[in-house]
């Protein structure tokens, strides 16, 4: 295992947190982080993500409402802006790069808005394409609250949309955008907020206001559909808790969410059932308290589970056992400014 490049989203002070913009750390094969420094400085870059060949970074600017990209400059961790930052949605809070380097995809949590920005070769973004809104599948007039992306294994794209209780399934198509494919109603008020695909093609979806895991696949027909959901923890939920991310074990023997307000992770074993059934089991094993106050976001990598919390200004660090899954520790904790997203950047 080598060293290995973590970039840091936060939120700043026109969002009244404490960060500067997008930060650098440097992750080592003992599981310590060591900070280097500031990459950008920006308004509240609340969630990032990485070109998969080029050194280039995208930013959703949530308070601005816009989306920012970033070129690595040099050696160093310093990131410069590639062009002008382009227009988002309200509370642009979550971006996704395809993984072929064709587009992104942003969510935007204050209205609604699924949004598609084409790139060019340099990775610098080209056009701008609006989707087709939601509609609440439960007639309650309810707001659309968009919230995530995820590239699906089968090429498509899946989107979270919390307001709806919905999750929606696009293709691309080159100079049309996104395309609608297909979507599956959650149970009503669930909120599904991100989302994580196992090796097999079960997709797990953590919902924010049940404090839930729904676990969905595609059938022979390519239409998702609700394999089973269950309590994301071992302890019961309390008044303000309020679900944030999902990540699983590289063997997709465990899944781990965070929950905000109690302040813990969650670690669920992931079993299947009898051959042929088509069944997958989630089942709540511990619940560790996280560190920190507000675990917005949190990484697993390379057999360490790093949190970052939003209120306590910081990253916590606990090692994951191998069998068991359970995070241990905590075994680090290092300061910085209203952390909300770890993303791995590459090599150092």
């Amino acid at each position: 295992m080598a060293d290995t490049l973590i970039w840091t989203g936060s939120y700043t002070a026109d969002s009244g947190g404490n960060g500067k913009g997008i930060g650098a750390l440097l992750a080592r094969p003992d599981g310590s982080l060591e900070p280097l420094g500031l990459a950008a400085a920006c308004d509240s870059p609340s969630f990032l993500a990485v070109h998969p060949a080029l050194p280039v970074v995208y930013a959703v600017h949530e308070h601005a409402q816009t989306v920012g990209v970033y070129r690595r400059s040099g050696s160093g961790v310093t990131l410069e802006p590639l062009g002008e930052a382009w227009a988002a949605g309200a509370a642009a809070c979550h971006v996704a790069v395809d993984p072929r380097g064709r587009f992104l995809v942003v969510a935007c949590w204050g209205d609604g808005q699924v949004l598609l920005y084409e790139l060019d070769a340099d990775g610098a973004i080209a056009s701008r394409r609006e989707v087709e809104p939601s509609r609440d599948p439960y007639d309650a007039g309810r707001p659309s609250r968009a919230h995530a992306t995820l590239f699906l294994q089968d090429g498509r794209i899946m989107t979270t949309d919390l307001g709806h209780d919905l999750l929606r399934v696009w293709d691309y198509v080159p100079g049309k955008g996104l395309e609608a494919a297909g979507e599956l109603a959650l149970p009503k008020d669930s909120g599904p907020r991100h989302l994580a695909q196992r090796q097999d093609g079960t997709v797990f979806v953590v919902t924010e206001y049940s404090i839930e895991v729904a676990a969905v696949r595609a059938g022979t027909d390519g239409r998702f559909e609700l394999v089973s959901i269950g309590p994301a923890g071992a302890s019961e939920v309390s008044d303000g808790d309020a679900a944030a991310e999902i990540a699983l074990s590289p063997d997709g023997r465990h899944a781990y969410v965070g929950v905000r307000g109690s302040n813990r992770i969650c670690t669920l074993r992931i079993t299947d059932g009898p051959a042929g059934d088509g069944a997958t089991r989630l089942e709540p094993v511990a619940d560790t308290p996280s560190g920190g106050d507000w675990p917005r976001h949190h990484l697993v990598h390379e057999g360490w589970l790093h949190v970052a919390h939003e209120r306590s200004n910081d990253v916590v660090t606990f090692s994951l056992d191998p069998e068991s899954g359970l995070p241990a520790g905590p075994a680090a904790r290092l300061e910085t400014g209203s952390p909300t997203a770890l993303v791995v950047g590459g090599s150092a």
